[in-house]
């Protein structure tokens, strides 16, 4: 099943007098299935917070059109199978925590035992059983973050939208907070994840998603996203004899310090040839090694490119 949808999804900004014109999406097509995370990663002012508004009608679309759990986002019903954790979220200082999730819930329409109980498991969930009755203003930010986190799951969504959940969470905190997504992943809950911690999104994710100035520049798993396909990593059991012998125009091997050797070529077919001639001169191999960017490397650089209209 299909969490979320979205076929030219846009947003154009316009200003007073109708001369300027900000597009803050640009016809956006994304499918996120469900029971899966999604991390959406971009620079600030990318367009990353529109698009949640737009999929939670705070705010609507220009022109496009988008599903959640297959239901139009116009369809307001929608609101009861979601959950929210907006980006720097403030409560009420002089709230303790437990009111502050007694307060949601009755807006979620829950009341009672049921509300209670409610409370206490998101509160032993979230590693803040201890601080229920402690006033939100004595509250560190890592544990505002953790209450914002229970604020979200107070009526049981199947769908969460979680803006920068670990921004100010020291790394214990952090991990908590991955496992206790991974966890709600466990549960067939669907989670479209907005952060600029490019490593938390590496570790957790299904699917990732990079936007710039409204318009998605990439989109597939860290796997896909990573792999720099034409590189290896070569390990031998000896020094390679006569290194230039077994290159030529479409294959190039260089040696790195570590001993082992980097082969780039045009296509796996070539590496096969290689791996062939090396075995026809006796030289064994211990391990060929498929090379890969780290989520970062490979963000940085595709934004780069972009910032310089598509060139190297």
């Amino acid at each position: 099943m299909i969490a979320i949808e979205t076929n030219s999804l846009s947003k154009v900004y316009t200003s007073s007098f109708g001369k300027n014109k900000v597009r803050a999406l640009n016809e956006l097509n994304l499918t996120i299935n469900k029971g899966t995370i999604f991390g959406l990663l971009g620079p600030n002012g990318a367009g990353k917070t529109t698009l949640v508004k737009l999929l939670l009608q705070i705010i609507f679309p220009t022109f496009g059109t988008a599903k959640l759990m297959g239901e139009d986002i116009g369809n307001y019903e929608l609101k009861k199978r979601i959950g929210y954790l907006p980006e720097d979220h403030k409560y009420p200082p002089y709230l303790t925590g437990g009111e502050v999730l007694k307060f949601f819930g009755r807006l979620s329409g829950l009341n009672g035992t049921t509300l209670d109980k409610r409370i206490d498991e998101l509160l032993e969930l979230v590693n803040l059983s201890k601080w229920k009755k402690t006033k939100v203003k004595s509250y560190s930010k890592g544990m505002t973050q953790r209450l914002g986190l229970a604020q979200s799951l107070i009526n049981d969504p199947e769908l969460i939208f979680l803006d920068e959940p670990t921004d100010g969470v020291d790394p214990i905190g952090r991990k908590e907070i991955r496992d206790i997504l991974l966890e709600l992943k466990g549960r067939s809950k669907t989670i479209f994840l907005n952060s600029h911690l490019l490593s938390e999104v590496e570790l957790i994710t299904d699917r990732v998603g990079i936007l710039n100035k409204g318009k998605l520049l990439r989109e597939g798993t860290v796997k896909e996203l990573t792999e720099r396909k034409e590189e290896y990593k070569l390990i031998l059991n000896d020094e390679l004899p006569e290194l230039n012998k077994f290159a030529d125009d479409n294959l190039i091997i260089t040696k790195n310090h570590d001993g082992s050797y980097s082969v780039k070529v045009d296509d796996i077919r070539t590496m096969n040839i290689l791996v062939d001639k090396l075995r026809g001169e006796n030289i064994l191999i211990k391990e060929i090694v498929l090379q890969k960017n780290t989520l970062e490397e490979m963000f940085i650089s595709l934004i780069n490119r972009e910032e310089k209209g598509g060139k190297e």
